[in-house]
């Protein structure tokens, strides 16, 4: 009887992952040679680092994590981002590729205004900073934003990039993940629509091997085997 699709390792608290072959990643400790998952979720390994990838709750931000935010507010010297943390997010002038006299952040960035920037510090209370001074840093314009659970962003982003890669083969879009749980799309609106139905088709089933397969399907079926140069 088929027992249909595999499915990805589930692990628990407390849960051993491997011993001295491996190094501890993120959702892990190590004692006494052994690595240990810290939380509920999916296990991975990669390059020898074992780590265990959230199954639900919200984003935690860590130090050189790409995001996706929104300005949610703003002062003289600085801005609010929301970034589906707990906490909102503070970016700074001095953070970001522009010179700002004080009082003018709202030249540059105004509420409700999308950005993709990375985690600069998050300290022991939870303050958190970000900085737009990475080359890949921006204002997003047009496009449109979708969430996704942060625990599923790296089946969306596949291995060395290949699920976004062949996401946008396929659609000719431009396609960001923020680690955050947010992707952002831009180009023709039948295409991004297509890009959206994949990303909830990559959400729903990120639990299950042959994932790969199952979004190529889906793409071959909306575009036959049409796969062209990525957009720049």
């Amino acid at each position: 009887m088929d027992s249909g699709p595999a499915r990805r390792e589930i692990v628990i608290p407390g849960e051993l992952l491997g011993g001295r072959n491996v190094k501890p990643g993120r959702g892990t400790f190590a004692e006494r040679e052994e690595v240990f998952s810290s939380l509920l979720g999916i296990r991975t390994e990669r390059y020898g680092r074992v780590g265990v990838i959230r199954l639900s709750g919200r984003y935690m931000p860590y130090p050189d994590d790409l995001v996706i935010g929104i300005i949610t507010d703003r002062g003289p010297s600085h801005w609010l981002v929301n970034i589906k943390a707990p906490y909102p997010a503070a970016l700074h002038p001095a953070e970001t590729p522009w010179r700002i006299d004080f009082g003018d952040t709202g030249r540059y960035l105004e509420i409700g205004d999308t950005i993709i920037a990375n985690v600069l510090t998050v300290d022991e209370i939870k303050h958190i900073e970000l900085t737009m001074q990475d080359m890949d840093s921006r204002r997003l314009t047009g496009g449109q934003l979708v969430d996704i659970s942060p625990s599923k962003v790296a089946r969306l982003i596949g291995a060395r990039g290949s699920m976004i890669a062949m996401l946008m083969d396929f659609t000719r879009c431009r396609l960001l993940v923020g680690q955050n749980g947010r992707a952002w799309i831009d180009g023709e609106p039948k295409d991004m629509a297509v890009v959206s139905r994949a990303v909830e088709m990559i959400e729903e089933r990120a639990h299950m091997m042959g994932l790969t397969e199952s979004v190529r399907a889906f793409l071959e079926t909306e575009y036959g085997m049409r796969a062209g140069p990525r957009p720049r």
